[in-house]
């Protein structure tokens, strides 16, 4: 009887939030992509399209029924998203370089460039690659170079002597997969540049053709020209804001950003494309109501919407088409559609739109931290004001000049309260990091950005073809100070901000669909999405951090000592790979092995052949001498190498130069009576990003 009436009561809900249900098609979209993404194994092309038609004909068929057509449609989204995903995998499949070559003269032609703190970086295409056949060249391949002074045009053919070789693999087992972005953006190698760049071709004549070409001749005359003016840590800001390239920003200065709960402010997101379609709506309607025919006989109002429209759709062009700029167009340009039809401009509908359609065109994007917390932004703001606008709104109207300040001041509050609470689940997820004062950061930068430095963005781009932006990229620079001295003194604060300990896979899609569920429904019902929410910050409590860890190469290990620390076998092999695995464990700093003796509480004892590490009732040995190596497999429990260990070892578990090289970095953890093995390759899968273990480390640039 209980579970008739509960049953009972939710499916009135259900038919009580009818008109929210449409609301839930990207989520079956996203689940359908997820689906794809979480494969060991590519599944046969046909297996998307094949069952989003066996769905589609399902609905057709029992649409008279009463529940059965809406699950079909629901199932349906979720055939969608798996479709696009294998479409645009197909799409992208390009050569990916097996190993390193070079140095050899790489020839290509100029498709972007990135101004780096120190040097530049170049993105080549149509390329030639001596010793690499042209069947297996990539399609792009991004070389590092060390002389930002003599960086090429984009449109150049160009030759360079470099060492390139495949994009960089996870350093561990669920650490962020910089193939698989590579993959999906046409990238098939990565390197660095050992020489100068000959040009070998001046960019062809202008045709229609090269017009990515152009907008980025564009973008690079607009960095140096802001680099001239400005220059510095608020030149790279600047730039940042107006041609979406953060690479020229020191590193300390976005460490800054980060802790302080700052950087949306440098990725172009609804805050940016908001602020320059409304400034431009409203001075187009402003100046065409101060002219009495316009505003008699003109309607206005749409005339400066599609003039927003214009602008924010310019603005995403310039600054590159990042995933939140197409979001926030996308919305932005559906919000002002809504006023050139007399409809109401702000709904859920907007990012349910903009979703689907940034998920149908680049499914991968899902994957990313940047589509995530900038949609579950967005989301968590749309639900909180549909609840609260109607106080909100009674409140402005029965207050004065302070009263509508104060409410200002406050709604950048709670703004900020809500988009931090929304992302904090996605930052611990791929950042490993929570920020306290974001709030108190947020209340100074977010007004100077919108009264200040956006607005001088605008007049910035209206004077750089006059060569006259000097004055207002100085003014501009006195706004961004105020920004990054806000995120300085807001990072340095005690406590500003803490690392946590990598959290399970499971952890992000609990916390994630109890948020949705929160945030779409109406009714009383939202509230059983906290449960799910709840548990996915409690397994922050579950201490899986591995015991051991090996790189790909077998030259950088680390061991857990009795105090729960890591200790690293090397301060100068891996340097990047330790980076991460601290951050990982939720650690700043990590201890060392001794070269010779005891160490890690107890745990360690080493001489100049390796190490024995005892724990939790297994002998491991971390060899360092081949000649170890026999010795090693007759005491230990588990050998670990990174050299080929001896046929016949008689160790339970051999993890050597031949195992690293196919399975990629791995994590250990041990338990009495059992060991657990987790392993890059395993993890990934065999996909079409996931390429060969044959060179580790090749391709890393530097």
């Amino acid at each position: 009887m209980m579970v008739r009436l509960a049953l009972r009561a939710l499916a009135d809900c259900l038919a009580a939030e009818r008109e929210r249900w449409i609301l839930w098609a990207p989520v079956g979209i996203g689940i359908g992509v997820a689906g794809y993404f979480a494969l060991p194994v590519e599944p046969p092309n046909w297996t998307g399209a094949t069952a989003a038609l066996i769905l589609l004909v399902a609905a057709v068929l029992v649409r008279r029924r009463a529940v059965a057509p809406l699950a079909a449609i629901a199932l349906l989204t979720v055939g969608l998203g798996f479709t696009a995903a294998q479409i645009r995998t197909a799409a992208v499949t390009a050569p990916v370089l097996l190993r390193e070559v070079g140095p050899v003269p790489v020839t290509g032609r100029v498709i972007a460039i990135d101004r780096l703190e120190k040097g530049g970086r170049v993105l080549l295409g149509d390329l030639s690659i001596p010793r690499v056949e042209e069947q297996a060249t990539p399609r792009r391949v991004r070389v590092r170079l060390r002389d930002a002074a003599r960086l090429p045009a984009p449109g150049e053919r160009v030759r360079i002597l470099a060492v390139v070789g495949p994009p960089g693999v996870p350093v561990a087992p669920g650490a962020y997969d910089f193939a698989r972005t590579a993959f999906f953006a046409g990238i098939g190698g990565v390197g660095y540049a050992v020489g100068p760049v000959e040009r070998v071709e001046p960019v062809p004549a202008g045709a229609w053709a090269d017009l990515m070409a152009e907008t980025e001749r564009m973008r690079l005359a607009m960095a140096t020209r802001i680099d001239a003016a400005v220059g510095g840590a608020e030149g790279g800001v600047i730039a940042a804001l107006m041609t979406g390239q953060q690479t020229a920003i020191p590193e300390q200065v976005m460490d800054d950003f980060r802790g302080s709960g700052l950087a949306h402010l440098l990725s172009i997101s609804g805050l940016h494309v908001g602020l320059v379609a409304g400034l431009v709506f409203f001075a187009v309607r402003a100046l065409l109501a101060l002219v009495e025919a316009a505003a008699l006989n003109w309607p206005i109002k749409k005339i400066a919407a599609v003039a927003a429209m214009a602008s924010a759709f310019s603005y995403m062009l310039v600054v590159g088409s990042p995933v939140p700029t197409e979001r926030s167009v996308l919305m932005t340009g559906l919000a002002l559609a809504a006023i050139l039809m007399d409809r109401n401009p702000f709904s859920m509908r907007l990012i349910a739109f903009a979703a689907t359609v940034v998920m149908l065109k680049e499914p991968e994007s899902l994957l990313g931290a940047s589509f995530q917390m900038s949609f579950g932004a967005v989301v968590a703001l749309i639900a909180a004001y549909e609840v609260i606008s109607p106080r909100w709104t009674r409140m402005r109207r029965e207050t004065g000049p302070v009263g509508h300040a104060a409410l200002h001041l406050a709604g950048i509050a709670l703004t900020s309260v809500i988009a931090s609470l929304a992302t904090t689940p996605f930052s611990m997820f791929h950042f490993q990091q929570v920020q306290y004062y974001g709030v108190l950061a947020n209340m100074i930068a977010v007004p100077v950005t919108s009264f200040w430095v956006m607005p001088l963005c605008l007049v910035v781009y209206l004077a750089m073809p006059f060569g006259l932006e000097q004055l207002p990229l100085t003014a501009m620079g006195w706004g961004v100070t105020v920004i990054i001295e806000t995120a300085r003194v807001t990072a340095g604060l005690p406590g500003a901000s803490q690392l946590v300990a990598a959290m399970p896979g499971f952890a992000l899609p609990l916390m994630v669909s109890g948020g949705l569920w929160l945030s779409l429904w109406r009714q009383w019902w939202r509230l059983l999405g906290i449960p799910p929410m709840a548990a996915g910050l409690l397994t922050l409590m579950l201490d899986g951090r591995p015991d051991i860890i090996v790189d790909d190469a077998g030259k950088l290990m680390a061991v857990r000592d009795a105090s729960g620390v890591l200790t690293l076998s090397s301060r100068t092999a891996g340097r990047f790979a330790a980076e991460v695995w601290l951050r990982r464990d939720g650690a700043q700093e990590a201890g060392t092995w001794p070269r010779e003796g005891a160490g890690a509480g107890g745990m360690l004892s080493c001489d100049r052949s390796g190490c024995l590490y005892r724990s939790k009732g297994h002998t491991v040995a971390l060899a360092r001498a081949r000649q170890a190596l026999a010795e090693d497999c007759a005491v230990a429990d588990i050998v670990i190498s990174a050299d080929p260990a001896p046929r016949g070892c008689a160790a339970d578990l051999v993890i050597d130069l031949w195992r690293l090289r196919r399975d990629g970095a791995h994590e250990i953890r041990l338990s009495p009576g059992s060991v657990r093995v987790d392993t890059v390759a395993a993890d990934r899968g065999r996909r079409p990003w996931t390429g060969t273990y044959e060179a580790p480390q090749a391709g890393k640039e530097r």
